[in-house]
């Protein structure tokens, strides 16, 4: 496996990876909910100030209408993506009031379940088949998960590195195929070794109780008010976060071992009636609970660590859109949001993110069967709840266990030449020296930031509601003493009014009842 790594690496390094390299693209999402001083979610609707939630393209929203969803576009370098989201914020806090964005991936529900407004998106079909599908979310799975927070990473490769790299391998299908099939291979590593996301960036080791709404786990008590995992890197990502908990009883199987699979598989799962959802209904008198009652009302409701992705032509769905133009970019969406930083995430930690995606790019990735996935399944969990412990033991595909520290140690320094690779050029060094901070990381596991957090908690004597409170504060004073220069404010002023333009083009020109507007947009092949 790791041969294969090595010559794709020297054949890389021979070639010009300035040139195969330079035309990469990142991008970022940041999801932030809006809170009320005391720490309540907000229950004012979206700013018009901040332009359409439906059709703004860098300030939307995500499940709630407190819960608000930064966008950057994509661009060459991981500190033009971090100013971007940066001026995103400070436009941000120019209309809100006094409400905070929250600074922590998981929320604290003091009002309840029934506190937390569903996104609203305009009087289109467009628009109210995006909240009839949050509603459909909450019937299924209730409305306090759905706004849990994160950040997703996207990463695509240009065009002359494609080609190149497809000639380098002697492959004879079409650019298209061969982008595809690589990036399906970028997935599937990502899934065997993103347990080293959660250890490196897992920032959610602990939970406000109002979140658990009196669900048992297996969390330990840090106060009247906090739970905990005391080894604990995510609590995001383990099965008290964000999970497809109907995947093992309704059979649902995405398959990542091809374009076509995957694609055949999420079709099964978006056309297959599912009892428990049909007993929920679907229009009851005369009112939508969901858009269906099948295992997925739609594609993205299938959570998982990355996606393929295209963008969509119009109303499109995400899978024909794959199907005719291939896959564009990944996204990843397992990092939780840093709450000792006001952007939730540092430079350092997306060039390290970048040299990741190349080495899950570069690496041998055969399919997946069902007892590796199991295996990744657990390993994630293991990872998620009990990730610095220092005797965690992880399984591999075909190749005894191994301790978590002693893997991560190997495949760090797999990601050496990938960093010398993109440092070329670069004085600094930037990408070697991201590396070498996440080295001292797992050298130390008091230095990540799940173990920060917790030292936090601890040093403050505060809970976990009153910690992430007084963090959003400070971060908002951050923002705030940072005023935007009026030509930025008056960029992203007009990026508001052209949204409320575009939505209100958009509603004007609907002519079909919202019952037809369904049945045309699922009967798309």
């Amino acid at each position: 496996m790791y041969s294969i790594l090595d010559q794709r690496l020297k054949r890389l390094f021979k070639a010009d990876p300035r040139s195969l390299f330079g035309g990469r693209l990142l991008g970022l999402e940041r999801e932030a909910l809006r809170v009320v001083p005391d720490g309540h979610i907000s229950q004012i609707p979206h700013p018009a100030a901040l332009g359409s939630a439906l059709t703004h393209p860098w300030i939307t929203t995500d499940y709630s209408e407190a819960l608000l969803e930064f966008i950057t576009p994509p661009l060459p370098r991981a500190e033009e993506a971090l100013r971007f989201l940066d001026e995103i914020h400070r436009f941000v806090y120019r209309h809100i009031g006094d409400e905070l964005l929250w600074s922590a991936s998981m929320p604290c529900i003091l009002a309840g379940e029934t506190s937390i407004p569903i996104a609203e998106y305009g009087r289109s079909n467009l628009g109210f088949m995006k909240h009839v599908y949050r509603r459909g979310l909450a019937w299924r799975y209730g409305r306090i998960m759905q706004v849990i927070a994160g950040i997703h990473f996207n990463f695509s490769l240009p065009d002359q590195f494609w080609t190149a790299f497809q000639d380098q391998e002697g492959d004879r299908r079409s650019l298209q195929d061969f982008r595809s099939e690589s990036y399906f291979g970028l997935i599937r590593n990502l899934q065997r070794f993103g347990w080293l996301i959660l250890y490196l960036f897992g920032a959610s080791p602990a939970v406000c109780k109002s979140f658990l709404d009196g669900k048992v786990t297996t969390l330990s008590e840090f106060d009247d008010h906090t739970c905990y995992g005391p080894c604990a890197t995510s609590l995001r990502m383990s099965n008290i976060g964000y999970t497809n908990r109907t995947e093992k009883k309704s059979g649902v199987n995405v398959c990542y071992n091809s374009l076509a699979e995957y694609i055949a598989s999420l079709t099964q799962a978006t056309t297959t009636p599912w009892p428990p959802y049909e007993r929920i209904g679907v229009k009851v008198d005369g009112d939508y609970r969901q858009l269906n009652a099948n295992i997925l009302q739609i594609e993205n409701e299938y959570y998982t660590s990355m996606r393929p992705k295209q963008p969509p032509r119009g109303n499109e769905k995400p899978t024909l859109a794959l199907r005719r133009d291939g896959v564009r970019y990944v996204e990843l969406r397992s990092v939780d949001i840093d709450p000792l930083e006001p952007l939730g995430v540092t430079a350092a930690q997306l060039r390290f993110l970048e040299v990741f995606l190349l080495f899950c790019l570069l690496m041998e990735s055969p399919p997946l069967d069902a007892e590796e996935r199991r295996m990744i399944d657990d390993n994630q969990m293991a990872v998620a709840l009990t990730g610095r412990d220092p005797a965690l033991i992880l399984e591999r595909r075909r190749a005894p266990p191994l301790p978590l520290r002693r893997w991560a140690e190997d495949m760090l320094g797999l990601l050496q030449p990938i960093c010398e690779l993109l440092d070329i050029g670069e004085d600094d060094r930037p990408y070697s020296a991201a590396l070498a901070g996440q080295r001292e990381v797992l050298a130390d596991p008091d230095r990540t930031p799940s173990a920060r957090i917790l030292a936090e908690l601890r040093a403050s004597g505060e809970n976990f509601f009153r910690c992430a409170r007084r963090l959003s504060e400070r971060h908002r004073r951050y923002f705030e003493s940072r005023p935007l220069a009026g030509e930025r404010v008056r960029f992203f002023t007009a990026a508001a009014e052209q949204s409320l333009q575009a939505q209100r083009d958009i509603e004007a020109a609907d002519d079909l009842s919202f019952d037809e507007f369904l049945r045309r947009y699922f009967a798309q092949m």
